[in-house]
């Protein structure tokens, strides 16, 4: 048949970039950004061009894989893999009950448009608490604080609109990833440096001057887990001064002299202080993120991971709030999301308060006093739940895209727990450090081999954009989509698989297209409609503007406001103003970064990828290199209160000094000092669920961790 073209998106991380794709009868030979996309231009980054290697490696897994009675893997087809899992589930549940099974979203799992909704409808069905997402390792809280204070009906401002911005720990040109008002992740640092000679005026906190850094008007270099401080010191002058928007805050806001009292613990000298920044630099970021008319504060992943990630986000809250930072009547809705379920009226008001930890009635934990974030249970609990007897032990674990061995605080407890489970499920495309431990690897296809449609990216598109992909090339050996995973499974157990349109036939395997409507009812436009919209423009996504919701009039008769003063906050406030954390002989603070090479875990295993990285080297400023004693790609110690990790150590003078910076997701449980530089270091391994977590979200400490560097 010859080479074919074919139009599609990318599905290496969440971004979804819009690509070109050659095919040859049935293999993958090339892809490319699309430059006829109206949201990417033909932007791609460097790790989505390697599906090609993701899809035809030779060590990628074709067949599925079960552990024999002698503890070695043995080839397996599909249904037998499914059935004996299968099996063994039902043996576990009718011994121990419906929570002894446990299911894990990583992030491989997000990728693909059906799992998110296969797996959880899997463990709902079956009637266990016991589900886990990657979103509780590192940013629970952005979900907790939207539901907890308020929430905007019509949404934040867009970035397309901004006239000011603020990344705090975000370095979306690297990530490509913001939250709802920061930067799209499709080609950001182009949008920037356009919206900047727009006149776009940049606040950038990062303890390290990231790429995104570079380009800020204001660069703020806080301290690593000190974002609280910097936040409150911003707030203290937006209201000493009154920057604020006063009809807004009198119209829909609740607990503002609560919060007004709070930061009066900041004024700018003790924040600034606290914070590591120049005083006049706070000062002067206050007074250009309140001066502006439109545009968001967002952040990443590393302030909630730095610990008080959950005062952090309340402050963010608290500073995009009391500065209006909001769609009004009239206006186009922020975020139209094409397929989100069962679209609710885009009103100028705040939301109906939703239920979050501790609620009456949600599930709970049996540690920590640590329960549901919505509908999953933190993952800093995991590792007890499995170790831990009594009614409610894990005894089964199903990882879907993951990987619980480096993605997890504390490695070493949680690779004992992986190996105290009677069941462990890993599917997984690769032999990744947890597949090595599974009992069974059930081996899924790729993205260019299933049918998808861009519901993970479409909470950064600012317009009705929307795409179906088809399935383009031929998946090798045996292999299938994850939601058939879980339908057989629950084929087999007998138990329901309930999504947001009904229920699932449970007596015919339902198509991907089937599956997708009935998981997305109530949207804006049906993927099967969307499909044969994208069929009729040759396999290119589709914009629905005259979809788009205008923002309407507020309800009075469904009013709510914004409760700034609600729960602990901003009480947390006070206590961290009196307790600054120190660790006595551990000086330095090891923050976590990301790796334009790898997504989370996602990349380990492609050669180009790996050529140009093997490791995560230790980023340390020239100064400390010279006062510890170190050398230039030497190894160096890294000692927490918790475990020693090592580290290829390498200068960089846009890390601030006292830090060490590495990426996070690599080293294998096994990795040593001898491996470093070919596998990197597990920076979890460095600590400890149990000692350092945020006491709302269960959020482990895991980045600004206190550590000693030695020579190694």
């Amino acid at each position: 048949m010859g080479i074919q073209t074919h139009k599609t998106f990318c599905r290496f991380c969440h971004a979804n970039c819009a690509m070109e794709v050659d095919v040859e009868n049935g293999r993958v030979l090339e892809v490319r950004g699309d430059p006829a996309d109206p949201a990417f231009g033909g932007y791609t980054c460097l790790k989505g061009r390697e599906l090609p290697d993701s899809h035809n490696a030779e060590h990628r897994l074709k067949h599925s894989l079960v552990r024999n009675a002698a503890g070695e893997f043995v080839e397996t087809p599909m249904d037998q893999a499914l059935a004996h899992v299968a099996s063994e589930l039902r043996r576990i549940i009718d011994t121990y009950g419906p929570h002894s099974v446990a299911v894990f979203m990583g992030s491989g799992g997000f990728q693909n448009s059906a799992a998110m909704a296969a797996s959880l409808s899997f463990t709902q069905g079956i009637g266990s608490r016991n589900f886990y997402t990657s979103v509780t390792l590192d940013q629970p809280a952005k979900v907790f604080t939207t539901q907890r204070y308020g929430k905007w009906m019509a949404g934040p401002n867009t970035f397309s609109e901004a006239d000011v911005a603020m990344f705090i720990g975000n370095n979306p040109i690297v990530s490509h990833y913001a939250p709802v008002g920061g930067v799209p992740p499709f080609s950001p640092s182009r949008r920037i440096r356009d919206k900047k000679a727009e006149g776009l005026k940049l606040i950038v906190a990062d303890p390290r001057e990231s790429d995104v850094a570079r380009l800020a008007d204001i660069y703020l270099p806080v301290k690593p887990g000190e974002d609280p401080a910097m936040l409150a010191g911003m707030l203290n002058v937006i209201i000493e001064e009154g920057l604020y928007d006063r009809n807004f805050v009198a119209a829909h806001v609740d607990g503002f002299d609560e919060l007004a009292e709070a930061v009066k613990a900041f004024p700018p000298q003790v924040a600034a202080e606290r914070a590591g920044l120049d005083k006049d630099q706070l000062i002067a970021a206050a007074r250009m993120f309140a001066s502006g008319s439109k545009g968001c504060a967002v952040t990443g992943t590393g302030p909630e991971m730095a610990g008080n990630g959950t005062l952090t986000e309340y402050l963010v809250t608290c500073l995009n709030t009391i500065c209006a930072r909001f769609k009004q009547e009239g206006e186009k809705a922020a975020i139209p999301g094409v397929f989100s379920p069962y679209q609710t009226a885009r009103r100028a008001q705040v939301a109906p308060p939703v239920p979050m930890f501790g609620a009456e009635g949600m599930p709970q934990s049996r540690f920590r006093g640590l329960g549901h974030l919505g509908w999953e249970m933190p993952c800093n609990v995991l590792a007890d739940e499995i170790l831990t007897p009594g009614e409610g032990q894990v005894r089964a674990l199903i990882s879907v895209g993951g990987n619980p061995v480096v993605g997890f605080p504390d490695q070493a407890k949680m690779v004992r727990a992986l190996d105290d489970l009677e069941l462990f499920v890993q599917i997984d495309p690769w032999m990744s450090a947890s597949a090595k431990r599974a009992s069974v690897v059930l081996a899924p296809s790729q993205c260019l081999e299933r049918e998808d449609i861009t519901n993970l990216s479409e909470w950064w598109h600012e317009e009705p954009y929307a795409r179906y992909t088809e399935a383009l090339a031929t998946p090798p050996g045996d292999v299938i989509d994850e939601y058939e995973m879980f339908w057989t499974l629950a084929h087999h157990l007998g138990t329901p698989m309930n999504l947001m349109g009904g229920p699932l036939p449970m007596d015919r395997k339902p198509s991907k297209q089937e599956f997708l409507d009935l998981a997305t009812a109530g949207c804006l436009v049906k993927p099967s409609q969307v499909r044969e919209d994208c069929r009729a423009a040759g396999g290119a996504a589709v914009i629905y503007p005259e979809k788009h919701p205008l923002v309407e009039p507020l309800d009075e008769g469904e009013f709510h406001r914004f409760d700034l003063a609600a729960g602990a906050m901003p009480a947390e406030l006070l206590r961290y103003s009196s307790n600054a954390a120190t660790r006595a002989g551990f000086d330095f603070r090891l923050i976590s970064r990301r790796s334009k090479t790898r997504f989370n875990s996602i990349g380990h295993p492609l050669k180009k990828l790996q050529e140009k990285t093997t490791t995560n080297p230790a980023y340390i400023h020239p100064d400390d290199i010279a006062a510890l004693g170190l050398t230039e790609g030497g190894i160096v110690e890294i000692t927490s209160p918790h475990a020693t990790i090592h580290g290829v150590v390498k200068a960089s003078d846009k890390v601030r000094r006292g830090l060490v910076s590495m990426a996070h997701a690599y080293g294998d449980a096994d990795a040593s000092k001898e491996d470093v530089r070919e596998r990197g270091s597990s920076t979890n391994r460095l600590t400890s669920e149990v000692v350092d977590f945020d006491p709302i979200t269960g959020q482990s400490l895991q980045s600004a961790i206190p550590v000693k560097l030695v020579p190694a």
